[in-house]
């Protein structure tokens, strides 16, 4: 401890980073492309400032995660299994593993629709090339942590990169930018709905299970001092990585609002309009650019889908399968689809009403768990950030409602 001590702080930082980059890619999974082509289209950079409110609620969230994982040596669907009532823990891991495959359906399909657009590849045999992929990349926990959390980064880094690019052909209005940013507010009911959408879908229940488990025995620390320091070193992590996402859904939004809503094209709202309507307007650069970011978003989102599905059955019900038969599992659906020719855009829309419903069973017990003295001990929650957890759950969730409710009476 001393040795590491003198250490710079960046190389005292690395070893702690990782857990929170696979957690963020669920941030800017296929589903938030949809969401935020479609607002920035329609009301140029109105919404900003709902992406970055919801960014930071997700930090909040996803920092409760991994701190319930250090402290406890548990992750989330363990605790629950150990406290809760039977009934409710059956319910619970239902629910969640519907949320899985849900989730899975996104994230495939939207992989599937970037090789589509990248090499003109059928649907289904797109769908087949991704669950390969997905294989081979979740087959590199074998070889430890290290290099799954590795190829993950990289594939955020594109992402990141790919919308850098975009910001750069676009050259948007930074002086609107900036103020929209810094000043709330919306156009008619229709942004309201958007803005929604935007905060009610930004935390995924899957990714609040899967980051405990990823702290819970990363390093083992008991001293209470070590202890707290472990934990700021998981802060970092968490603020980094999910800054980053948090950009890259930024970059989104302000691509759409200055490529599509700034040429009065407001209709744009799938991915694929969004990718032949690039051309034209800024150059097959730009399109290439985003179906490369769409292809790196749908296999990194994946395959740490599949991981979140192992967790929550292990952790609930204290069963194991091998990864691949799980794998095989989860992708039916999303072959499924592709092979009846549903619409992607819809699909990934209706995947999202799913994960509303798993919303609570993730949400609700976390910020209970970690403002329980005796399972958190120094690390439990202090008075303030539980009633702002509450606040965040409650508007959260509040959210989730409306957005169910409208899409079931058109309300």
């Amino acid at each position: 401890m001393g040795e590491s001590a003198r250490l710079p702080w960046h190389r005292r930082l690395l070893p702690f980073l990782g857990p929170a980059f696979v957690a963020a890619v669920a941030y800017i999974d296929p589903g938030n492309f949809a969401t935020n082509i479609q607002s920035g289209a329609r009301f140029g950079y109105a919404l900003l400032w709902v992406v970055i409110a919801s960014n930071a609620m997700a930090i909040l969230i996803q920092v409760l995660s991994a701190k319930l994982g250090i402290a406890s040596g548990f992750n989330l669907a363990e605790v629950s299994r150990e406290r809760l009532p039977v009934p409710l823990v059956w319910v619970m891991w239902v629910v969640m593993e519907a949320v899985a495959m849900a989730t899975d359906l996104a994230e495939f399909i939207g992989a599937a629709v970037g090789f589509f657009l990248l090499f003109h590849i059928p649907l289904f045999w797109a769908g087949l090339l991704t669950a390969l992929i997905t294989f081979l990349i979740l087959g590199l926990q074998r070889y430890g942590f290290r290099p799954f959390e590795a190829v993950i980064s990289v594939l955020i880094g594109i992402v990141a990169l790919s919308y850098l690019i975009e910001l750069v052909l676009v050259r948007p209005d930074w002086g609107q930018i900036v103020q929209a940013a810094v000043a709330p507010g919306f156009k008619g009911d229709e942004s309201v709905l958007l803005a929604a959408g935007i905060l009610g879908a930004t935390v995924m229940p899957h990714v609040i299970y899967l980051h405990s488990a990823l702290t819970q025995g990363r390093i083992v620390v008991r001293d209470p001092a070590k202890l707290k320091r472990l934990f700021r070193f998981e802060l970092m992590d968490v603020v980094i990585a999910m800054s980053i996402a948090g950009a890259v859904n930024c970059a989104m939004l302000i691509m759409a609002a200055g490529t599509f809503h700034a040429k009065g094209m407001v209709e744009v709202g799938t991915i694929e309009e969004a990718y032949r309507t690039l051309s034209p307007l800024l150059g097959n650069a730009a399109s290439t650019i985003f179906a490369i970011s769409l292809l790196a978003s749908g296999l990194s989102s994946s395959a740490v889908g599949t991981m979140s599905g192992q967790v929550v059955m292990q952790g609930f019900m204290r069963f194991h399968i091998p990864l691949w038969i799980r794998r095989l599992v989860t992708i039916l659906p999303s072959l499924i689809v592709i092979g009846l020719g549903l619409d992607p855009t819809h699909t990934l829309v209706v995947s999202q009403v799913v994960l509303s419903f798993g919303l609570p069973f993730a949400v609700i017990p976390l910020v209970i768990f970690t403002s329980d003295a005796k399972l958190m001990g120094v690390l439990a929650n202090r008075p303030t950030t539980t009633v702002i957890a509450y606040a965040v759950a409650a508007l959260i969730l509040s959210l989730n409602v409306y957005l169910l409710y409208t899409l079931a009476f058109g309300g």
